[in-house]
Formats: C-alpha cells, sequence, structure tokens
C-alpha cells in the first residue's frame, strides 16, 4: 500500500541521515588524530516496481561508509626524529602483538620498554635489520623485523671501508734499499676497529721504487714485523693522477676485524710535499646510542656518543592496487582486502611509494568547514523526512478512524 511504503521510506529516510551524522561526528571527533583519513556517507537509492492495482510504492534509501584512505594529508613538523610521515603513496608495515601485518600511515613512533618503535595505537614499526644483511624489500616480508632503538646496550660495529686521499712528493728521491717498517719515504697512520671494537693503528708507509712508481705498505702498529698488505702504485707523468691499482683501493685485513677497503682513488703524485687530505674509516668501538636519524629511503642510522653513525635498519613502505578498499580498523590501521588487492612492499622513492619525512607527522585530512555543512544538512534532512513520517502518520490515523465509523 502507497501510504504505508511513505511512512518505510521516510524511515530509511532519517536511518540515511542519522549514518551521515554519524559520519560526520566521527571526523570532527577525529579532526586532530595523525594520519585519519575523513569518512563520507554515500547515498544509494531503493526504487520498487509501480503497482497498477494498487498504486506507486516508494522505495527508500540506504547507505554505505567510504573512507578515502588515498588522500594525503598536510605534513606537520615536530620535534622527534623517529615521527615519521610519508609523502606520497604507500604505507607504514606495522605488527601488532599476535604478529599480524596492518598498514598505517600513523607514524607516531617512539620506542617501548624493549627499544622497538610503537605508534600510539600499539603497532610495532617493521624494518629490515641491515646487520644481518636483509637490506631491501627483496627481502621480502618474511625477513621483516621490529625496528629497535636501545639507547642502554653498547654496541661496536669493525670497519669495512674507508677513504685515504694524500699527496705524493714528485721530487722525492726513490729510496735505498727496501721498503719496511723503518726505511721508508712518507708514513701516516689511520684507525680501524676490530669486531669487539678495540682500535687499531693501521700505519701507511710509502716508498718510493722508481720514477712515477711508489709502494704502499700497511702495517700494524703494535705487530709490525711483516705489512698487512702491499700494493705498487704507479701515477701519470703528465698530471700526477693515480693510474693503478684500478680501481683504486687497498685491501687491508685487520687482524680481529674484517678485510677493509681502503678507497685511494684521489691520490696524486705532485711536486709538494706529503700531505694528506682525507683519511676516514667506518666502524667504531663500543658506544652507547645517541641519537638516531631517518633518511628519505628509510634508512635509519644509529648515533653514537663517540660521533659516529651507523644504519641499522631499513624502512620499507606497503601499497596496494586499490587503497581506498583497505580494511579500516581502529588506531588508523588498514587491512587488506579482496577489493583491496595483494599487499605490495618496497623501498621508499622506487616504484611509486612516496619518500619518508623524519621529524614530521601527517596530520587529519578532515576539513571541518565541510563537515560543519554536512551537519546542517544531515539535520535538515532528519527533520523532513520525520515530516513526511507525520504526514503518513495522521493520514493513516485518519483511514482508520473512517473504517471504525
Amino acid at each position: 500500500m502507497s501510504l504505508f511504503s511513505a511512512i518505510y521510506a521516510s524511515i530509511s529516510g532519517m536511518k540515511a541521515q542519522t549514518n551521515l551524522l554519524a559520519t560526520v561526528s566521527e571526523n570532527i571527533a577525529n579532526s586532530n588524530t595523525t594520519g585519519y583519513k575523513q569518512a563520507s556517507t554515500l547515498f544509494h537509492d531503493l526504487i520498487t516496481q509501480l503497482e497498477d492495482s494498487i498504486g506507486y510504492s516508494a522505495g527508500g534509501v540506504r547507505t554505505s561508509v567510504r573512507y578515502n584512505i588515498s588522500q594525503q594529508g598536510d605534513l606537520m613538523r615536530t620535534a622527534s626524529a623517529t615521527d615519521l610521515a610519508i609523502h606520497g603513496n604507500g604505507f607504514f608495515v606495522v605488527q601488532n602483538a599476535n604478529g599480524d601485518v596492518f598498514l598505517t600511515r600513523a607514524g607516531s613512533f617512539t620506542p617501548d620498554a624493549l627499544g622497538a618503535l610503537v605508534n600510539g595505537a600499539g603497532y610495532t614499526l617493521m624494518g629490515y635489520n641491515l646487520a644481518s644483511g636483509a637490506g631491501s624489500a627483496s627481502s621480502g616480508l618474511s625477513s621483516l623485523v621490529p625496528v629497535t632503538i636501545d639507547k642502554t646496550a653498547l654496541a661496536a660495529a669493525p670497519s669495512t671501508a674507508g677513504t685515504f686521499t694524500a699527496n705524493l712528493d714528485s721530487n722525492a728521491s726513490a729510496l735505498t734499499g727496501s721498503p719496511s717498517f723503518t726505511n721508508y719515504t712518507s708514513k701516516t697512520s689511520i684507525i680501524a676497529y676490530t669486531h669487539l671494537g678495540d682500535p687499531v693503528t693501521l700505519d701507511i708507509i710509502f716508498s718510493k721504487t722508481g720514477e712515477n712508481t711508489w709502494q704502499a705498505d700497511i702495517y700494524d702498529d703494535e705487530s709490525p714485523s711483516a705489512p698487512l698488505t702491499s700494493q705498487t702504485l704507479s701515477f701519470d707523468d703528465t698530471n700526477g693522477k693515480l693510474l693503478s691499482p684500478t680501481p683504486g683501493t687497498l685491501s687491508i685485513p685487520v687482524p680481529g676485524g674484517n678485510t677493509v677497503s681502503l678507497n685511494i682513488a684521489n691520490m696524486t703524485q705532485l711536486a709538494s710535499s706529503f700531505a694528506v687530505s682525507a683519511a676516514s674509516m667506518d666502524g667504531n668501538a663500543p658506544s652507547q646510542v645517541q641519537s638516531v636519524t631517518v633518511g628519505s629511503d628509510g634508512t635509519l642510522s644509529y648515533v653514537y656518543g663517540n660521533g659516529n653513525t651507523i644504519p641499522a635498519f631499513k624502512i620499507p613502505l606497503g601499497n596496494v592496487v586499490s587503497p581506498n578498499n583497505l580494511y579500516n580498523l581502529s588506531g588508523g590501521i588498514f587491512q587488506v582486502s579482496e577489493e583491496s588487492g595483494d599487499l605490495i612492499v618496497g623501498n621508499a622513492g622506487t616504484g611509486g611509494l612516496g619518500s619518508i619525512q623524519s621529524f614530521e607527522l601527517e596530520t587529519s585530512t578532515v576539513d571541518l568547514a565541510s563537515q560543519l555543512t554536512e551537519m546542517i544538512v544531515a539535520q535538515r534532512g532528519y527533520e523532513s523526512n520525520s515530516k513526511v513520517f507525520q504526514t503518513g502518520s495522521d493520514m493513516l490515523g485518519t483511514l482508520i478512524n473512517m473504517i471504525r465509523a
């Protein structure tokens, strides 16, 4: 009966406007929530067929809620290096206490009691441990581990690479006798570190053996009986640049440590006294972590008390084909669904993924002005549907009274 359908349609209209008001309420409540994505209420009509013998039967309306997950919020500056935001596409990969994997844009991470980086909703940031050799998304989801910062523990890093640049005096006389720890043309030293963080002084000795030709010998200062490595160097007699070895590196087996690759490619032989312009070596003695840095590519590095900076984790980003079809869960967390497509993990700044910004957080995408307007629209719509309901009820009452009479 058309009268009953009008009442049912108005009821569905009031319910729809109530749902609209609910999303408006949720949006306004989360206008300052980090990484929150604004919700929208979509209205869909319900059409019924005409019935010639009875009259028109009104349908009604139903609603669905959609979150604009792919919308980028503004980035807000903060004072913490572990406050992370994504400029562009992608999500941080996080896990809960049960080890289930989720996605989020809420990057307000802080170390918990165990040093793991956890956001405000209690989800742990996942990354690749560079010390274990898993340094990129090619390692897969199974290689992801909690990103940790333990500022109380001591840590040492063995030396693996260094850079050495110096000028050798082209006017120096060729050495008389065989090069040795005590018989040389020029000498300097550099510090390397063992696996346990012990410093090892490496004496770098250069001996001119002929025209444009030198011998480089590396000694352990504490045990100089024999060189750790020896290498013949040759220079161009026109511009004084290093010709060999090619590539310009020295491989030095550090006692108790790794074999260090020392880059000497920029060494020269010019008519000037011996002078060292650059001498650096990675690795560090036992030291506590004082702070961290996070690069735009997701590399999280420890900054130790001795000033050394050591890369520790690589933070990847995840994405899906249809982000707006992710399941939206409490705490700014998203879960993969059949409609969203499978989770793809990649390194920040590659494959269409955005860059990671340290000292920043992504703000809510809620537009308060539009939400206040939507609230008025919901109120007016509800009032109008209630008028229809009241009118239909009055008409139904009139009809019932006529039957009784």
